[in-house]
């Protein structure tokens, strides 16, 4: 792109000063606009060191309201956001639904420099700019108004930005060494960066070139291309997005009503296995630690199942400074108001450390699908979106382990009545647990169909067959210590 590109001719002063009012105006008007439609936006600032990003920026956020944007610089990862997976600190920072988010750099530079460098392979460089597409087509797909732009400066004049900076030794600071060595290496960033905006330039997330030489010119073009877009997405007529075809390679699994529930085990064998299991288990978090390799236990499964009880063996055998269980409700407001799986991103563990999740990622294709705090073409399009989110996890290093729980319908209502007939259960028995068993086969459906969608060759299901309690525990401590044992070379 940067190739083709033709700078734009720059207006006279006072034609710019006319263009810049009207156009800082109309931004501070779509702000409410955009508050009433809970539209969330998100503004990608990527260019050359010294192209004058974090200045624009600045004047920017002077016409819009403290309360409505948020601004991060991520110029390198921190030590905290490499202990995770390569999206995090992206996703993790998602704006809310009615408020602007700026990116001062972003995942472009982060590609482009590492590949430059020489730390990234041609696979890497491959699997992270597929990571990138699929990040951007969720965000539009989700509602959000994704704008990215490139400042662009030629190398002469980011020459002479760079020794004005450094004459001063009040600026000299905002000089890094990748600044000088990508001046002195212009011709290779520009093959890198004209790559990338090429292949990553999609229509619902189009790049933007800055002609970035005259600072209020390239605030101009960024304001009057942002109000558009935003102007564009509010008068757009609502349409559904895009289905993308399932390319990941799926395992094979039974219905729920093929599982024979008849397995159990004797109390003394139970005693016998839990304890055994239990100290092989603390065993491997000792080296899943030392080894830096994340784990990831996802449970879902019919109400009275046993999920609690289950989870409760597998937690005892882990040093509770490395492990962190998540009982998962209903969103919250702030977790409602932005991209549904924003809110487990940002409770995925560091490397070395498990994270628990008693309900999953998965209520978008049960619970909001039945219960239609989606749409159809929200939930159908889920399927595709959890596996790419799995995907990343598993391409980070993840161990996952997904446990579907599995009862009939006459020990569910076995579970139901002597809980509600036991004081000291009652609480875990609500009118929502009796509403939810009314509609069993529409949530069997809906169960099958995610198992059948969601079963990947690198995060498959695990049926859990628990109309005894312990046999499933023991089972799913097996599992668990054999999905890491794989992922330690055992």
């Amino acid at each position: 792109m940067l190739k083709e590109w033709k700078k734009p001719e720059k207006p006279t002063n006072d034609q710019l000063s006319a263009r810049l009012e009207t156009a800082r105006a109309k931004l501070f008007r779509l702000q409410t606009q955009m508050k009433h439609h809970n539209i969330p936006v998100l503004i990608l600032m990527e260019g050359w060191g010294a192209a004058g990003k974090g200045s624009v920026l600045g004047r920017i956020i002077r016409n819009i309201d403290p309360r409505f944007f948020n601004a991060a610089t991520m110029d390198h990862p921190t030590a905290d956001d490499l202990r995770k997976p390569f999206l995090y600190r992206y996703f993790s920072r998602i704006p809310e639904a009615g408020k602007f988010m700026f990116f001062d750099g972003g995942w472009m530079e982060e590609i482009v420099s590492n590949t430059v460098q020489g730390h990234y392979s041609g696979s890497e460089y491959r699997a992270r700019q597929r990571s990138i597409i699929g990040f951007e087509r969720q965000l539009t797909d989700n509602g959000y108004v994704l704008v990215k732009f490139f400042f662009q400066i030629d190398k002469k004049e980011q020459k002479h930005r760079l020794d004005e900076l450094l004459s001063d030794k009040n600026t000299k600071w905002r000089v890094n060494d990748k600044d000088l060595w990508q001046n002195r290496h212009y011709e290779k960033y520009a093959e890198a960066y004209d790559r990338f905006m090429t292949e990553t330039n999609q229509i619902y997330a189009p790049w933007h070139i800055i002609d970035a030489k005259n600072q209020k010119w390239a605030e101009c073009q960024l304001i009057e291309t942002v109000a558009a877009t935003i102007e564009t997405f509010i008068a757009s007529t609502s349409k559904p997005a895009f289905l993308p075809q399932n390319t990941f390679s799926l395992t094979s699994m039974p219905k729920l009503c093929e599982i024979s529930l008849n397995r159990t085990i004797p109390e003394e064998d139970y005693r016998k296995q839990l304890d055994k299991l239990q100290d092989r288990l603390k065993e491997l978090h000792n080296e899943l630690y030392r080894r830096k390799i994340p784990v990831i236990i996802a449970y879902e499964g019919w109400d009275a199942a046993g999920k609690g009880g289950n989870i409760k063996r597998i937690a005892a055998a882990l040093d509770p400074r490395g492990y962190e269980v998540h009982p998962i409700a209903s969103p919250l407001p702030h977790e409602k108001s932005r991209h549904y799986l924003w809110r487990f991103w940002t409770r995925l563990p560091r490397t070395g450390h498990i994270a628990i999740f008693d309900r999953t990622w998965y209520g978008r294709v049960m619970v909001e699908r039945l219960e239609g705090f989606c749409s159809e073409n929200d939930w159908q399009r889920a399927y595709n979106e959890i596996n790419e989110f799995e995907q990343e996890l598993h391409d980070w290093g993840a161990v996952i382990v997904k446990f579907w729980v599995q009862i009939d319908k006459d020990t569910q209502l076995a579970r139901f009545t002597e809980r509600q007939n036991t004081p000291d259960k009652q609480w875990k028995i609500t009118d929502e647990d009796w509403r939810n068993r009314e509609k069993w086969d529409l949530y069997e459906d809906a169960v099958n169909e995610m198992i059948q969608k969601t079963s990947t060759t690198f995060a498959p299901w695990h049926i859990l067959e628990s109309n005894d309690k312990k046999y499933a525990r023991i089972k799913a401590l097996k599992i668990v210590i054999e999905e890491i044992e794989k992922a330690l070379g055992r």
